[in-house]
């Protein structure tokens, strides 16, 4: 059995596939086969990325847009529901932090970490969920949350609030939308080493902290997320749902 293959011309979405965690995860697909569909923000970083993708299955694109706006967000999925014909696979990765000591939150912070990371997440499986439907044909929603999820951090009350709210969003939408075979699973990673996350770890006493919490000793690496991704978006995980798979190396075990 060739693990994976099942994944070749499938349609697949990436909210936030133009770096870091997602852009690995839209590679990984494109790799096998898939036909993949990466949104974000940054028109000239999803240009670039949707490059790289084309090398390796052709009928990659991507779709620019602001998950924070609702209307966008369906107009973003509309599109990319015209341009795939169908969608097999979404995959909700955008998301932000503010860190910032509780006291020092302002509204403004509250929202844009809310709208984005649980807001956003929902009109957009709420969007992809529909087409699925309409479809008729079992489709898979994997949200990409944390292990702030299960746990309290410094600086991150939003955060950890928004990332909570996604892992029960998550059951919510697995139990509704089950009578239809779509699966809606989520990971949730611990720190990843990154460009964008290279700034936070050359402050050597918060990397210290990090590491201490982890019992496997090193921090994530945007692959080790790309694996449970793959597995919940393939045939080995039709039975999953509901489910959230933590890739934190220990961390939430103590």
């Amino acid at each position: 059995m060739t693990y994976f293959s099942e994944l070749k011309e499938k349609k697949i979405i990436i909210v936030g596939g133009s770096k870091g965690i997602g852009k690995d995860i839209a590679l990984a697909f494109a790799r096998l086969g898939a036909d993949v569909l990466i949104t974000g923000r940054n028109e000239q970083d999803l240009l670039q990325a949707a490059k790289e993708l084309k090398q390796y299955s052709p009928n990659c694109s991507y779709v620019a847009a602001d998950i924070q706006h609702v209307q966008q967000i369906y107009e973003m999925m509309d599109h990319a529901y015209s341009r795939l014909g169908r969608i097999d696979v979404l995959v909700n990765n955008a998301g932000i932090n503010i860190a910032r000591p509780s006291l020092e939150v302002t509204e403004e912070d509250w929202d844009r970490v809310l709208n984005t990371n649980l807001k956003g997440t929902f009109f957009c499986a709420q969007r992809a969920g529909k087409y699925m439907i309409e479809q008729g044909n079992a489709g898979k929603i994997i949200n990409i949350v944390s292990q702030m999820a299960f746990v309290g951090y410094v600086k991150r009350a939003a955060y950890c609030s928004s990332k909570g709210g996604a892992v029960q969003l998550t059951k919510a939408l697995a139990v509704e939308w089950a009578e239809h075979q779509i699966k809606v699973n989520a990971v949730a990673p611990t720190f990843i080493e990154t460009d964008f996350t290279k700034a936070m770890f050359e402050d050597a006493a918060f990397q210290q902290d990090v590491l201490s919490r982890i019992p496997l000793g090193a921090l994530a690496k945007p692959e080790d997320v790309t694996g449970a991704v793959l597995f919940l978006a393939s045939d080995l995980a039709n039975f999953i749902t509901g489910e959230t798979i933590r890739v934190d190396g220990g961390w939430t075990a103590i």
